[in-house]
């Protein structure tokens, strides 16, 4: 007769998390500071440490460690971490596709800096009246994770973008141009190549994605060296600040002239490649609304200057290798 297997006792009841409280970490792990977090997150340094005290109670373990430069993840916050953050992103894609099921005539429309959605936004609105159409702006490396986490039904935004779980359709190109300051030594000039700049420092963006980074950096160059390196700043807007004081300049989307502030100007860089606007879409479990856009995004958002609509055909065809 066989043993009958030990009993292993009572289960442990899972603690009853609060999202608030993780999410509250993972800005913690993300800046690896508790001012800086705060700060993010619009609440005092003593409340987010009380909060996070609270977290490591529930969960009986310590996740972080405060070190002189600010904190630090500890063995269990390294655990933590990642399936804190899945744990976030489950809890937005439930919430999402409850809404989405409960308003199948809702469509949410995202676009980053510099891009206009209108066009197709205005006839998507005509086509559908009844529909609840929405924009919403996203920051440059927000787009992929918006759609992913059902914020956003379809986005407006530049490659690069890793397209698996999307659907990309390339709309059309930009010209890359140089970013600098009014009384920059290349200012006015008709254009410049990579050779004029091999020296000049280009600034980093902290925690930017390690592929944007190097498309926006040209990073390495053609003959293999590395792009010299310039300040590391926090923000977009933070590198033109840095480009303006004269310590830097940077590779841009734009044309000839376009200054993001009065102080800066731009210069078309020739003998690179252009940069790519693309519309993007999850792969599946679309509505019919996201399938007009994506119709209408494709004839009516073109190159500024007045490309016809049949100047995406190209762009269109190239696309096809992008869509997983």
């Amino acid at each position: 007769m066989s043993e009958k297997p030990a009993d292993p006792g009572p289960a442990v009841p899972a603690p009853d998390l609060d999202l608030r409280l993780v999410r509250y970490f993972t800005v913690v792990a993300d800046h690896r500071h508790f001012g800086r977090a705060a700060e993010a997150l619009h609440i005092t340094q003593p409340s987010l440490s009380r909060q996070i005290r609270r977290l490591e109670q529930l969960l009986g373990a310590r996740l972080l460690d405060r070190t002189a430069q600010g904190a630090r993840l500890s063995g269990a916050g390294e655990v933590f971490l990642p399936r804190a953050k899945a744990l976030l992103r489950s809890a937005a894609q439930a919430a999402a596709l409850t809404r989405a099921a409960a308003r199948p005539d809702r469509i949410t429309i995202g676009y980053t800096s510099g891009l206009i959605a209108t066009p197709a936004v205005r006839r998507l609105r005509g086509r559908h009246p009844d529909a609840d159409v929405r924009t919403l702006h996203l920051s440059y490396d927000d787009a992929r994770a918006a759609l992913l986490d059902h914020r956003v039904d379809a986005v407006v935004t530049r490659l690069p973008l890793a397209t698996d779980r999307l659907h990309v359709t390339v709309l059309y190109d930009e010209p890359r141009v140089l970013v600098v300051p009014l009384d920059h030594r290349l200012a006015g000039r008709e254009s410049v190549t990579l050779d004029d700049i091999a020296d000049e420092p280009l600034p980093r963006i902290r925690r930017s994605d390690p592929a944007w980074s190097a498309y926006w950096r040209i990073d390495p160059r053609p003959d293999g060296r590395p792009a010299p390196d310039g300040p590391v700043v926090d923000a977009v807007e933070d590198k033109f600040e840095v480009i303006a004081a004269g310590e830097a300049v940077a590779i841009a989307a734009g044309v000839r002239g376009h200054g993001f502030r009065p102080d800066l100007t731009t210069v078309p860089l020739e003998g690179v490649e252009p940069s790519h606007v693309v519309l993007a879409t999850r792969a599946e479990g679309n509505s019919q609304l996201v399938a007009d856009f994506r119709k209408l995004a494709r004839a009516h958002l073109t190159a500024p200057g007045g490309a016809r609509d049949g100047d995406n055909a190209s762009a269109a065809s190239r696309s096809k290798g992008s869509t997983t």
